[in-house]
């Protein structure tokens, strides 16, 4: 089947009408984000009713796409850079698999058009979305959501502050510990070199009692012998 899929993806040129191109019921089951990324000029993409699980990380660099259709696909999951979507005003999500959206959707700062319809979405994100019945409710949406997802992004960032903070907290006690540490080495060392001292000191001052001694002993016995010789003359 690489075949068909080669194919397809060659048709790409048939397949785009001015600024569009309609990729809607071609049995995709991936993106051929290759193919859109050449395609600058074509800023809306119907992706609609394929088999897509997964869009590739690369689909974040499509920064030209202003609407994008991806209703009734098998999406469980969007990639975490989709944030970079700059230009993105509008973003059809009907019938997928998601529970939850990536931490970056609050950066999709064009957004103005969003369905979330028919998704197994978390608590939090569904009452955000709303029930997306009409254009009204599409446009609700979109804002909701994206205060949703910029409420998780501030708690994201403050945990990493937290984080940083506590690691930074870390390394300044193993450095206060480290210096006392390399403190109370040296005062050990000079305690050693002291106690060493000390020792060859007393090693000395012993010598020298030593060889006082000695010499008080031959002055002793150098005069004895002076005095005997003095009684025999």
């Amino acid at each position: 089947s690489t075949m068909s899929k080669n194919s397809k993806v060659l048709n790409l040129k048939d397949k785009i009408s001015g600024n569009e191109v309609d990729l809607s019921l071609c049995n995709l089951t991936e993106v051929p984000v290759r193919e859109l990324a050449l395609f600058t000029k074509a800023t809306v993409v119907d992706l609609s009713c394929n088999n897509i699980t997964s869009l590739p990380p690369e689909f974040c660099n499509l920064t030209h796409l202003v609407k994008v259709d991806l209703s009734k696909n098998q999406l469980t999951c969007l990639p975490d850079d989709l944030g970079n979507l700059a230009s993105l005003q509008h973003l059809d999500l009907y019938n997928n698999k998601l529970t939850v959206l990536p931490v970056s959707f609050s950066q999709l700062r064009s957004l103005k058009w969003l369905d979330l319809k028919d998704n197994p979405l978390e608590a939090g994100l569904a009452k955000a979305a709303g029930d997306c019945l009409d254009e009204k409710q599409c446009k609700q949406c979109a804002s909701r959501v994206l205060e949703h997802m910029r409420a998780i992004q501030d708690e994201v960032d403050r945990a990493r502050e937290k984080r940083l903070l506590r690691e930074k907290e870390l390394e300044r006690k193993k450095e206060v510990k480290q210096r006392e540490r390399e403190a109370r080495e040296k005062e050990a060392r000079k305690r050693e070199k002291a106690e060493e001292k000390e020792k060859r000191r007393k090693e000395y001052n012993a010598q020298m009692a030593a060889a006082a001694a000695r010499e008080q002993q031959k002055k002793k016995s150098e005069e004895k012998k002076k005095k005997n010789g003095q009684a025999a003359g």
